[in-house]
Parts: C-alpha cells; sequence; structure tokens
C-alpha cells in the first residue's frame, strides 16, 4: 500500500466547493459532502481533519480560479480591461452551470459560523479580488490614464463593489440589460486622465 489516497483529490474539492456554493458553509452538513465526494466520513476526516478543513481547501481553489479569471482579461487600455473584465463576469443567457452568486461574497456573510481560519481565508480571497482591480487602476496611473490625485483604494473597493453587484444580483432579479447599464454608470465614474505637463520654458 503506498498510502496515497484511492480517489481523484481535484474532483473531491470540486465537488466541494460546489456544495458549499450551493447551501453555504453553515448549512452544508458532512453527509452532503460525503455524498458529494463519494468520500467516507473516515476518509474526509482523514485527509481534511473536518469539514471547516474541507472548506478552506474549496474556498482556496475556487479563489485561485475567479482571481486567474480575472487577471486574464486583457485590452490595449488600463479602463477598457476594467471594463472587459466587469462584462466578462455578466451573467450568460443560459442555464449556469453553477450556482448563482459568489461563493466568497456568500462566506463573508457567514462570518458568524467560520473559524477563525475561514475568517481569514474569506476575506483573503476577497481582498485577492481587489487586489486585480488596484493593480488595474495603478497601471492606469502610471500611464496616465487617470489622473495623479486619483484616490485608487478607494476605486478598488467601488470596482470591487460593482463586479460583486453584477455577480450576485441576477438571482434576486438584476436583468442582463440592468447590469449591462450598470458597468456602463461604474466605468463614467472613472477618472479623468492626467494633465499634461505644460513646459513654460523658453528656447
Amino acid at each position: 500500500m503506498s498510502g496515497k489516497p484511492q480517489y481523484d483529490e481535484s474532483a473531491v474539492i470540486d465537488a466541494a466547493i460546489a456544495v458549499f456554493w450551493h447551501h453555504g458553509y453553515a448549512s452544508a452538513s458532512v453527509s452532503d459532502l460525503t455524498e458529494a465526494t463519494g468520500l467516507s466520513r473516515s476518509s474526509l476526516y482523514q485527509r481534511f481533519r473536518d469539514k471547516d478543513g474541507l472548506f478552506n481547501e474549496a474556498l482556496a481553489r475556487y479563489s485561485e480560479r475567479v482571481v486567474a479569471r480575472m487577471r486574464s482579461v486583457k485590452a490595449n487600455s488600463a479602463k477598457k480591461r476594467m471594463e472587459a473584465l466587469l462584462r466578462d463576469f455578466l451573467p450568460k443567457d443560459r442555464a449556469a452551470p453553477r450556482p448563482a452568486g459568489c461563493l466568497l461574497a456568500r462566506s463573508c456573510t457567514e462570518q458568524s459560523s467560520l473559524t477563525t481560519i475561514g475568517k481569514e481565508a474569506a476575506n483573503a480571497g476577497v481582498g485577492r479580488q481587489r487586489e486585480v482591480l488596484l493593480d488595474i487602476l495603478k497601471a492606469a496611473k502610471t500611464e496616465g490614464e487617470v489622473r495623479r490625485d486619483a484616490n485608487l483604494e478607494s476605486l478598488s473597493w467601488y470596482y470591487l463593489g460593482t463586479l460583486q453587484a453584477i455577480v450576485n444580483l441576477p438571482p434576486a432579479g438584476a436583468s442582463i440589460d440592468a447590469l449591462e447599464d450598470l458597468v456602463g454608470i461604474a466605468m463614467s465614474a472613472w477618472p479623468p486622465p492626467a494633465t499634461p505637463r505644460i513646459n513654460f520654458s523658453h528656447s
């Protein structure tokens, strides 16, 4: 015996993501997790220690995927990249193969049920999302696409809020048209470009 797990660990974590995404941390039972993952209770406890251990690994993988998707969006200017990123998360006009909303946002609303490590993982995941947006804004300032005194910290929270609205409000009735308009409104808040320096020297 090699001692290695006799199951697909990646598939197990993916299945756990779906359970926590559908039910939330507090309502997801160990029975839900064993049924979805195919693990016995003893295998789950041996590999992940408990429900919290599996949740933390599931949330870490979910965060990696979301951040990778955000970073994969490209455009020929920082402003266009920000807009393209927001539009990339608009709901598609078809049945979603995954639960609605954002697992990170859902986890943040459940912080009273999470352990300290779970809270830290949820906050870190949201922080990594904001960091992507902040990097875009920093690039915009470097390239003179926004004025030099623009408050990038506040703007990064603003665009994160817009992104979370796009992802989380469709179940509440927000239509695709309304969310597309929301992106336009959000981009109208983009600060004006830096004012070119005027050279008053005379030859």
